[in-house]
């Protein structure tokens, strides 16, 4: 079974390694670039398969030798060890072969605003949405701003993988620490809440003009007060869903009527994904980050300088850094226990 597995990775990675270098090829950008994702996401499970060759190269001879009476400690140690990379291979192919969520390639919004602790819970969402801008930044994606204030904050992030990074932000994020305001040194509990949304495509989800009411009304700063003397900002409600998006950053109607039409369909795909999988079974409603935004996901103890998450209880004294976009040790964890879950249920086990 491995054995056909790792031909299957070769053979593929000969042909992608191929394409990659065809002049017909390099005129089709679109082609092209597809082919290039193909190449880079198979790249890992491709090392994997010369890795295992080599294992079972040394295997063989090592077998080989002892089959003919030499009986070599050195030998035997070679055998032992080769066949235990052999085992800790193929368990990283099958894992590396794990079919990958379809939206792991898209952009996606994020929503952060405060969620319980009135202020500070307000605060609290800034320095999350800041967190989250870090580490996009840091890893290169783009980050466009949609809409920002009273402790609300809507971006979109842009890049090849980038929702196979940010969904795992999707969720609670709980902070224990002495807000500014508190006189008496108190350490408060506050929450932030996240929505990642893989940024949906016209390809992926129709949206009838005929099932919309748009309407325009002046743009208002904190307090209330008017900030544009024009009707440019926009509220659009999507009658069949209920669902309701604003945005008022933009001088431009325009503008705002068309990123609250990029929100409303990131919505509408996101409410699609959770229904298709609440069909599917019943118990998976709150896989990858949808039906468990009402639990905390990660926990910022400010008094420890330490930051947990609970979903696979990795816990680490870095606050600092983790504030300053530094994720990825929680992103490697998480995908992996992704790759984990999905082989068993791909095996049905």
């Amino acid at each position: 079974m491995i054995e056909q597995l790792v031909a299957q990775i070769e053979a593929r990675f000969a042909e992608l390694s191929g394409q990659m270098t065809d002049q017909t090829l390099l005129a089709d950008r679109g082609r092209f670039a597809e082919v290039g994702r193909a190449y880079h996401q198979l790249e890992p499970a491709a090392k994997l398969a010369v890795e295992w060759r080599h294992a079972q190269d040394d295997a063989a001879g090592a077998e080989e030798l002892l089959a003919d009476g030499t009986d070599d400690p050195e030998l035997r140690a070679l055998l032992a060890s080769s066949r235990e990379r052999i085992e800790q291979i193929e368990e990283e192919i099958r894992l590396a072969m794990v079919q990958r969520d379809p939206n792991d390639d898209k952009h996606v919004i994020v929503e952060v605003q405060g969620g319980t602790g009135g202020e500070e819970a307000r605060l609290w969402a800034g320095d999350v949405y800041r967190m989250l801008a870090r580490y996009a930044e840091r890893l290169g994606f783009t980050l466009e701003a949609l809409e920002e204030g009273d402790g609300k904050y809507t971006s979109a992030i842009k890049g090849d993988g980038a929702y196979s990074v940010f969904k795992f932000e999707g969720g609670t994020h709980r902070v224990q620490r002495v807000p500014q305001t508190e006189s008496q040194g108190r350490i408060h509990t506050s929450t932030a809440t996240v929505a990642v949304l893989p940024e949906a495509e016209d390809v992926d989800i129709e949206v009838d003009p005929n099932d919309l009411d748009i309407d325009v009304y002046r743009s208002s700063g904190p307090g209330g007060q008017s900030v544009n003397t024009t009707d440019s900002a926009v509220r659009i409600t999507h009658r069949p869903s209920g669902i309701v998006v604003s945005m008022q950053d933009e001088k431009s109607q325009l503008q705002n009527r068309e990123k609250a039409l990029r929100v409303l369909r990131a919505r509408l795909y996101d409410r699609a994904l959770a229904e298709q999988q609440a069909l599917l079974a019943a118990d998976r409603r709150s896989q990858v980050g949808r039906g468990e935004r009402s639990e905390k996901i990660r926990t910022y103890n400010y008094p420890a300088g330490r930051v947990t998450d609970h979903r696979v209880k990795l816990e680490v004294h870095n606050l600092d850094a983790v504030l300053a976009g530094e994720l990825d040790a929680f992103t490697a964890a998480l995908q992996a226990d992704e790759k984990r879950r999905r082989l068993l249920e791909q095996t049905g086990e």
